[in-house]
């Protein structure tokens, strides 16, 4: 198991760049292919993956930069923290959605575009955002914030195996 994971931990800042890249996309994807508008969790757990990505990004520079070798362990550490901050707010969005503890206020829309709505909208009418207690893709018994903990979490394991990677080869 450990050989598999070997490349990947020695480039983590480049895998954990490319793994936010993609997690960015997909959302983007069920959002524009979909027709699945983001709600206020949702769009949460995005800037998540932006810092994850913005960090990754500078980390790559600076662990090559003269004395930046030593900055190796603390960069997957950092995106450790990243990732689970990631997690809980992921774990959070699902907690709402199974109806576990209530949602913020601003996130009681009604989930769906209708005539009447853009109506609304053309006559001065505010815009709402879709409903973030509703769940609104489901695959094996999960919703897009549960599977996005499950993401958030692996993600966030493999930052600290890097971690200790970068610990031992120091």
């Amino acid at each position: 198991m450990q050989s598999i994971l070997r490349p990947f931990l020695d480039r983590w800042r480049l895998f954990a760049l490319l793994a936010s890249a993609a997690m960015l996309a997909i959302a983007h994807a069920f959002q524009t292919f979909g027709g699945l508008a983001p709600c206020e969790l949702c769009l949460k757990q995005r800037t998540v993956y932006w810092v994850a990505a913005a960090f990754a990004a500078v980390a790559m520079v600076v662990v090559r930069l003269p004395g930046g070798p030593r900055w190796r362990e603390a960069t997957c550490w950092v995106l450790a923290l990243i990732f689970l901050t990631g997690a809980g707010i992921a774990g959070y969005h699902a907690g709402v959605e199974w109806k576990f503890w209530p949602g913020p206020q601003s996130c009681s829309g009604s989930g769906g575009v209708t005539a009447a709505a853009l109506k609304d909208l053309l006559n001065g009418g505010g815009v709402r955002m879709p409903a973030c207690d509703q769940p609104a893709w489901k695959f094996a018994g999960l919703s897009m914030a549960g599977w996005n903990t499950v993401a958030s979490l692996i993600l966030a394991a493999l930052s600290v195996a890097a971690a200790i990677r970068e610990r031992r080869k120091a």
